[in-house]
């Protein structure tokens, strides 16, 4: 394949030069990452002490600008003192690729160093549940509501006003007040997610529900279909793939209200875990921490859309 062809707009590529691409999309910020890390010429800011030498507040494992060491150097040498020695390093909020990889066994391997700390997956586990419970109690509402909204003008009229007016409101700014309503624990953490994905939802799936063919309407209208009859015989299963891409897609987005959410009322969740890790310069953990709600989020994408093609095969099929 040429180059003019890898740049064809929409022009299929083959299976392996896609799949080479998507396994590249990862590799290359892990290779700028390691490059960062490992190679010591490449900026390397700070010098971690080896031997503290002759400077008194110098200690071993402690981390300084490099041209802090090197003036410390130079006075310990004209002093007559022993010299400090210590290799180049990044800052400790930059820690290793290999650094990481160990903390995501650590993190699940090793008890937490403070009793107030949760495991990792304990972390995750309750982060999770806040967002299930969150997206649900709002797709509960969102995709009915959406579909009339599509569907019948007047709803649309009533409703998609206001739902445009309230989704440029921040979710975080009803933070306080769902506290002061559901109290202090994972009520308000859920209010959140529900606030920031149900006025996206009922959009999104309104405009999905509009591109539906209003010549099927026409036909079933013509055929004796009534109200209840043509939503749910025509109206529903004719958008049902395109409802299931978008509810992915907004199954993604309740992930970015996550880390807002659960700053709201008690400290929990995946957010505690980060906080607490940076707190005490456990950055691998923290690292570690944010790859794995990317994990997470990925896996369960991959999950959904090898569900949706069992689902719908006859969506395959159209796009070959």
């Amino acid at each position: 394949m040429t180059a003019a062809d890898l740049l064809s707009p929409r022009k299929p590529l083959p299976p392996r030069l896609a799949r080479t691409l998507t396994v590249a999309s990862f590799l290359l910020p892990l290779l700028v990452w390691a490059i960062f890390s490992y190679v010591p010429f490449v900026w390397h800011p700070e010098v971690l002490i080896s031997e503290p030498g002759g400077v008194s507040y110098f200690k071993e494992g402690m981390r300084i600008d490099s041209e802090r060491f090197a003036e410390e150097a130079a006075k310990a040498e004209a002093a007559g003192l022993a010299l400090p020695e210590g290799k180049p390093s990044n800052p400790i909020y930059l820690p290793a690729p290999h650094e990481v990889a160990t903390a995501f066994y650590t993190a699940f391997s090793e008890e937490p160093q403070m009793r107030s700390q949760q495991w990792l997956h304990e972390s995750l586990w309750h982060s999770i549940q806040i967002i299930v419970m969150g997206f649900v109690l709002s797709s509960i509402v969102g995709v009915p509501l959406g579909i009339l909204c599509g569907t019948y003008s007047a709803v649309s009229k009533t409703a998609e006003p206001f739902v445009e007016f309230f989704r440029y409101l921040p979710a975080p700014a009803f933070g306080a007040l769902a506290v002061a309503i559901l109290g202090i624990y994972d009520g308000p953490k859920i209010a959140i997610i529900f606030i920031g994905t149900f006025f996206q939802q009922v959009l999104v799936i309104a405009n999905t529900t509009r591109r539906l063919d209003i010549s099927l309407l026409e036909a079933a209208r013509t055929l004796g279909a009534k109200r209840l009859r043509l939503l749910f015989k025509v109206v529903v299963p004719g958008i049902l793939p395109e409802l299931y891409r978008d509810q992915r897609i907004l199954l993604g987005w309740a992930w970015t209200y996550l880390i807002v959410a659960e700053l709201i009322g008690t400290s929990s969740g995946i957010t505690w875990f980060i906080t607490q890790q940076a707190r005490y310069k456990n950055f691998d953990n923290v690292f570690a921490a944010i790859m794995m709600i990317g994990i997470i989020g990925i896996a369960t994408d991959l999950i959904l859309a090898w569900f949706g093609k069992r689902l719908f095969p006859w969506e395959r099929s159209k796009a070959r």
